[in-house]
């Protein structure tokens, strides 16, 4: 297992001065994006986070016309960024308060992570391929994001050394709602994660109680599978 960043010291965020090279079509593309998502019924805090980070950064050079398209997108490793619309509904599910610990679950680009940093105190983020998150290390560095926490992942799913976490987000697939990871939250703690096969699942909102968790539905949606002994085999 890899440590990859510093301990949290406080967020120092880029804004607006990485939003600087923009060509006139990615401009007017990000202008619609997030008009869009103003939109949508998530709170003001979640659509300023996703406004306030450069997706370009995140996104492949053969496709930076479509950095602010509202669709996933395909990066390194048969991976992809996930539809920011879709990031700004699953974050607004988390309910994330200004002193929270969060985790995520496929750093993949660190486009999500980035979005998380606005919001929580800490961010940990753990993905299985050491070069996306090499990859996702430098790029959240060169934005000046200090409060996200890269590891590469073991064997054991999520992060447990972090636990308790106030909210989980799992951007990847898994075939049941992971134990492992319901322990991982707090009491009154909250995860979102996609649960079905590997082509269609229902985006579930789970609630960790005394007793055990709720879940609830909240939509359709279709992601890449989490690979784990706890999830999908490789």
């Amino acid at each position: 297992m890899r440590h990859m960043r510093d301990a949290f010291s406080g967020p120092l965020k880029g804004g607006g001065e990485f939003m600087g090279g923009l060509s006139d079509w990615q401009a007017q593309q990000r202008a619609r994006l997030l008009e869009s998502i103003r939109r949508l019924d998530v709170p003001v805090a979640v659509a300023n986070a996703v406004a306030a980070v450069p997706r370009q950064r995140f996104v492949p050079p053969a496709l930076q016309d479509r950095a602010y398209d509202d669709n996933a997108l395909p990066i390194e490793a048969g991976q992809t960024i996930s539809q920011p619309s879709l990031v700004a509904m699953m974050i607004a599910e988390m309910q994330i308060q200004p002193g929270d610990r969060v985790l995520e679950l496929g750093t993949g680009s660190g486009y999500e992570a980035a979005v998380l940093s606005w919001l929580a105190r800490k961010v940990i983020t753990v993905e299985r391929i050491a070069s996306l998150a090499e990859r996702a290390r430098n790029l959240l560095d060169g934005l000046r994001i200090t409060n996200v926490e890269i590891h590469v992942a073991s064997d054991d799913l999520g992060w447990p050394d972090g636990a308790p976490y106030d909210s989980i987000i799992v951007a990847a697939a898994a075939p049941r709602v992971p134990e492992s990871l319901v322990k991982q939250l707090r009491i009154g703690g909250r995860m979102v994660i996609p649960v079905g096969n590997r082509s269609d699942q229902s985006l579930l909102i789970v609630v960790r109680t005394e007793e055990g968790y709720d879940t609830r539905n909240r939509m359709t949606v279709r992601f890449v599978p989490l690979i784990s002994p706890d999830a999908f085999p490789n």
